[in-house]
């Protein structure tokens, strides 16, 4: 799990990271208990042989790594897809990181959609979340329904589909570039967008671009997608 802090929240950096340094000897603890207590497979996601901490948190969302605070919206691009299910990891002789659970509480469910906070983001990105099964792209679509603030977002090669369903009511930049829309018609109810790029897409015809001219668009850029080698491509 990669991810870089950003001031996407109201608290500041020294509110975020405790000065205690008995926070960070903890952090260490746990991180060494669980490097001891897994078995890892002989090869990393990355192509090295050598075991890398970050492999026992792989399989992991932020919110799911214990003893921290942070919320969805102090995060610059944190990772929301879910792992892979227990059945999945059998088939491929892995281990998860987190003891086996049964019946989540609807305590440790709402302090979750707590700590998530996605309602006050303004800025986020979410690219690269590798959404290869249908389980990881509905939980992906959960999120963004909640982004009723954001209005910088970056979904950038996520092999997004089909957004219709989704609104995003303030959203006024909205980076999808290397996904798989073919259509207008695939794009989220944006109505105060602005910018919008769609590069390296899949869209085919300009079928549906009117669906944008009772918006505020300014720029649009569909580089690298079959319908500039249209006749009047320029012009519509």
């Amino acid at each position: 799990m990669a991810a870089s802090f950003s001031s996407g929240g109201n608290e500041s950096s020294q509110e975020i990271f405790p000065s205690n340094s008995s926070y960070y000897l903890s952090l260490s603890e746990t991180h060494a208990q669980l490097l001891r207590n897994r078995i890892f497979p002989l090869h990393s996601d990355s192509g090295i042989c050598s075991l890398l901490p970050s492999d026992s948190f792989k399989y992991l969302t932020w919110h799911r790594v214990e003893q921290h605070d942070i919320q969805g919206s102090q995060l610059r691009c944190p990772r929301v897809r879910e792992g892979p299910p227990e059945e999945e990891l059998l088939l491929r002789h892995e281990e998860n990181t987190l003891s086996p659970q049964g019946r989540v509480p609807e305590k440790i469910k709402w302090k979750t959609w707590l700590q998530e906070n996605w309602e006050d983001c303004t800025n986020l990105n979410l690219s690269f979340q590798d959404l290869g099964d249908p389980y990881q792209v509905e939980n992906f679509k959960r999120i963004l329904r909640r982004l009723i603030r954001v209005k910088t977002l970056w979904l950038v090669d996520n092999s997004l589909v089909d957004l219709s369903a989704i609104r995003l009511p303030s959203c006024r930049i909205l980076i999808m570039n290397k996904n798989h829309l073919t259509s207008f018609k695939q794009l989220p109810k944006i109505p105060q967008i602005q910018h919008l790029s769609l590069a390296e897409n899949h869209i085919e015809t300009l079928t549906g671009l009117s669906s944008l001219h009772c918006t505020p668009l300014e720029s649009l850029v569909l580089k690298r997608n079959p319908c500039e080698f249209h006749q009047n491509y320029r012009k519509r």
